[in-house]
């Protein structure tokens, strides 16, 4: 009992709205001890985050705590049940940051823009342990250096922009750090990062946590990473506890179905779909739909993509991979000719047999081509109009391009939702009304909607539930195969290209580093870029955990 550092019991916390009450956590109990990883893990709108704002008592309003303790111990053995406590009173400010530290999920909008990375760690060591300005500077430069951020006395002094994603995790990491908390919550700290970038923040807390001694509360969607970083984990649905226990058991001797459920998905990620195994293999020989040639795009002195040459044959599923930055999503736009790029060819063969270059092409012949290639976005909630009806968002490229109206048009949309698993009858809700997997089928029906021919899908599945994530690749897989359609697939998950693409292309700062079939790059990868990608990647056993001995790459 002397090593715990915070015992939950019974906790519920309530959200009234107009239609009734939204119970967000409902009797929810777990304990966190000194040293140890509590892991919560469930999907959107399971309650973890709620839980975990409801221990700092900063639940959004008109959400309250109901009932249950949450029973925090202090260094000095004396106690503090933290459900007692007034959002806005002076005890519990004393424990946030202080005792409790939390980082958060999004740390663009959790850090100051306006102010530098130095002052918001200088204010919370101010503030918290009294020091003057001089030694909280010093301090300061310390915790990045401690967090492995390069030059920290220059660095001390730049803004929340000047950072990459994982950069701006590291200053979050030694915000949270600046007090020697004796409970770290981690929400979601690595969700928008990559793999590799995951990987060394996954690494680090775990460093810190060693040198520090602290409980880590470390919530996540992802099953790979709970079989990582875990001691034990709690399951939550629906804001109940689904099932609690050491790591090994859930992940080996899960007892409910739910559970079961969530670690089916993530295995059935880490082999090809049925749908692609059951296909006959795409022929070397088989006819391309788009051949790109040193294909060059600039922004100012940086080269996003650089002298990049690939293929996409007819029928195929072309997965792109790499780091933020690497240049998939430029390359991607570049083939809708959003972006104009600087040099290169993009020879596009139509269905008649004739060629376009995508990148000079114009006026009726570029809005041609534009039918015929579409594009899936990454973000299923800004992509859509949310002043647009369903109808109106599946049915706008029909419209625009003159190929249906009234009435036809009405039941081209019906049909087009019917194929990708929504209720016709739901056309006339707005996209607020459907969920992030809802939406994101959303967005694949107004692709389909002209009848392309190739599909660059960005990120398609980034932003959704592990569960969801299998549904719509399969749901794509299924299209393709009734369509006839072309992929271009852009990821930074591996498990997701490995799942549904026939071919690879790695890109690194701009340029493809290694090509070929899936398996081959996949199982038998030759440059150590691939390498250090792949071996970056979670594995959802807790008995081979491997993120810690993983290859780095470096020129």
């Amino acid at each position: 009992m002397s090593d715990l550092v915070l015992q939950v019991r019974d906790l519920v916390t309530h959200f009234p709205t107009r239609t009734g009450v939204v119970k967000a956590v409902d009797g929810v109990s777990f304990d966190i001890a000194r040293g140890k990883t509590l892991c919560v893990v469930g999907e959107s709108g399971s309650g973890k985050s709620v839980t975990a704002r409801s221990i700092l008592q900063i639940v959004d309003q008109p959400g309250r705590i109901v009932q249950g303790s949450m029973v925090l111990r202090h260094a000095d053995g004396s106690t503090t049940d933290l459900a007692t406590l007034h959002p806005r009173s002076q005890a519990i400010r004393r424990v946030r940051g202080r005792e409790i530290a939390m980082i958060f999920q999004e740390p663009m909008s959790s850090l100051s823009p306006v102010h530098t990375v130095g002052d918001q760690i200088i204010e919370v060591l101010q503030l918290h342990l009294g020091m003057d300005k001089l030694a909280a500077r010093k301090r300061t430069i310390e915790l990045l250096e401690h967090v492995e951020i390069p030059r920290a006395a220059t660095a001390v002094d730049r803004y929340t922009f000047e950072f990459s994603g994982g950069m701006r995790q590291r200053v979050m990491i030694a915000m949270a750090l600046a007090c020697n908390p004796s409970l770290l919550i981690a929400d979601e700290p690595t969700t928008a990062l990559d793999v590799t970038t995951q990987a060394e923040v996954i690494d680090l807390i775990k460093r810190l946590q060693t040198e520090h001694g602290m409980g880590v509360m470390f919530i996540t969607h992802d099953m790979g990473v709970v079989a990582e970083v875990a001691d034990d984990v709690l399951v939550m649905y629906h804001g109940k506890v689904a099932e609690y226990g050491d790591v090994d058991t859930i992940f080996h001797a899960p007892k409910d179905p739910y559970t079961q459920m969530l670690i089916g998905s993530v295995v059935k990620l880490e082999q090809k779909a049925e749908i692609r195994l059951a296909r006959e293999p795409i022929q070397e020989a088989a006819p391309a739909v788009i051949d790109v040639r040193n294909l060059t795009m600039e922004f100012g002195s940086l080269k996003a993509v650089n002298d990049v040459s690939l293929t996409v044959r007819a029928g195929e599923t072309l997965g792109i991979v790499g780091e933020s930055g690497s240049g998939k999503t430029t390359m991607g736009r570049c083939l809708l000719r959003v972006y104009q790029p600087a040099a290169g060819v993009m020879n596009y063969i139509r269905g008649d047999g004739s060629t376009i270059d995508l990148a000079s092409a114009a006026g009726a012949d570029l809005k041609a081509c534009r039918r015929e290639i579409r594009m899936i976005f990454q973000d299923p909630v800004g992509s859509l109009n949310p002043r647009m009806t369903v109808a109106q968002v599946i049915g706008e490229p029909l419209l625009v391009n003159g190929i249906a109206k009234g009435r036809d048009l009405d039941d081209r949309v019906a049909t087009l939702m019917e194929k990708v698993g929504l209720n016709p009858d739901w056309r006339e809700r707005y996209p607020h009304a459907f969920s992030g997997g809802q939406r994101q089928r959303i967005g694949i029906a107004r692709a389909i909607a002209l009848q392309p021919r190739v599909i660059v899908a960005d990120e398609a599945t980034s932003a959704l539930d592990v569960s969801i994530r299998a549904q719509m690749l399969d749901l794509l897989m299924q299209l393709q195969d009734e369509l006839g359609l072309s992929y271009v697939f852009i990821s930074h998950d591996i498990g997701v290209i490995r799942y549904m693409c026939d071919r690879v292309a790695v890109m690194y700062r701009g340029r493809v580093v290694e090509t070929g079939s899936t398996d081959q790059v996949c199982d038998r990868p030759t440059h150590d870029y691939t390498k250090a990608l792949l071996s970056a990647i979670p594995r959802p056993d807790p008995r081979a955990r491997s993120i810690h001995t993983r290859h780095r790459y470096s020129e």
